[in-house]
């Protein structure tokens, strides 16, 4: 079951999503936190932010939209309070950053690059509930100032995470790539927006959300399916994924490893079922190694040139 990303190891291929799995101890009485892949913790930013007013989550077929606004408690407690408990697990940890500017993702990433436990930085460009959110992940030029800031200022992984907000998700995984990216996350939630009926008004103060859940899946393995043929930049795959299955699907579609995400809000339980499930098919189909699974779903004209294999022979 083990898989590499971004010259991080890990045990498997199941890591949590960041901004649904709090700090990580919040989920600690409901399974051992060290069986996971990874830990990615909410969104941290350089000064504590309240996020957005209430309501901020509106359930909808398939999934919910959502609005937090980045709450978290900030740079220096996270390093204080947080960091204290996510070292004593055998886990890696990777920090989600998300800054107003380029300086301030390249600072926040040199703070994590002097904290001890910190295996990775994912790169927030792509949150659609502030302002300026998705201004860096829209643009290639400003995807590219952002990753290659960050890539300078640490020498941990950089891993920016994409949004599915664009023309062609292709340009600007390329920029992220050129930029010094390690390893890239997709996708981020879609925009979106419900209306109540009885007020005749957005139910979201804001108007739109970050929508997530299953209605996502196959927009969000289509895009991972276009990225991982056009730059050799190792995938994590996110959006929707609730069973095994649904991971296997990433994972074929391109990914090496997963995150789960909104299903951690229905079961926390939900990450250790999925890793149950990739270990199923595995067994079922009879492959040895998890890998093998990686981009079999590629043509394999185009798997030579991409971040992906061709798969092993089936363990007999």
């Amino acid at each position: 079951m083990g898989v590499e990303i971004a010259g991080i190891p890990l045990k498997n291929p199941v890591m949590t999503a960041s901004g649904t799995f709090g700090y990580g101890d919040e989920f600690s009485s409901f399974f051992d936190l060290n069986a996971l892949g990874a830990i990615i913790v909410k969104t941290v930013t350089m000064h504590p932010r309240p996020g957005n007013a209430p309501p901020r989550i509106a359930e909808t077929p398939g999934g919910m939209l959502n609005s937090i606004g980045l709450q978290n408690v900030g740079i220096d407690l996270f390093l204080k309070q947080k960091l204290p408990f996510l070292r004593t697990l055998t886990t890696p940890l990777l920090v989600n950053i998300a800054g107003k500017s380029v300086e301030e993702f390249a600072d926040l990433a040199k703070r994590l690059s002097d904290a001890e436990g910190v295996a990775g930085i994912e790169v927030n460009i792509s949150c659609p509930n502030v302002a300026g959110g998705l201004d860096f992940g829209t643009d290639p030029r400003l995807t590219y100032e952002v990753v290659r800031s960050v890539r300078q200022a640490t020498p941990l992984p950089v891993i920016p995470k994409l949004s599915p907000n664009v023309t062609d998700v292709t340009v600007i995984a390329r920029a992220a790539a050129d930029a010094g990216a390690d390893a890239l996350s997709l996708i981020n939630t879609i925009v979106g927006m419900v209306i109540d009926l009885d007020s005749r008004r957005p139910k979201l103060p804001g108007a739109t959300g970050g929508l997530s859940g299953p209605a996502i899946r196959p927009v969000a393995v289509r895009m991972v399916w276009e990225v991982a043929q056009v730059v050799k930049t190792p995938i994590i795959g996110i959006g929707g994924i609730m069973t095994g299955n649904d991971a296997v699907e990433f994972l074929l579609a391109g990914a090496t490893a997963v995150q789960v995400g909104t299903a951690n809000f229905l079961d926390p339980l939900a990450p250790m079922k999925v890793l149950a499930g990739i270990e199923s098919y595995l067994t079922l189909h009879r492959f040895a190694a998890v890998t093998q699974l990686v981009g079999a779903a590629i043509p394999s004209e185009t798997r030579s040139k991409s971040n992906v294999h061709s798969p092993r022979p089936k363990a007999k």
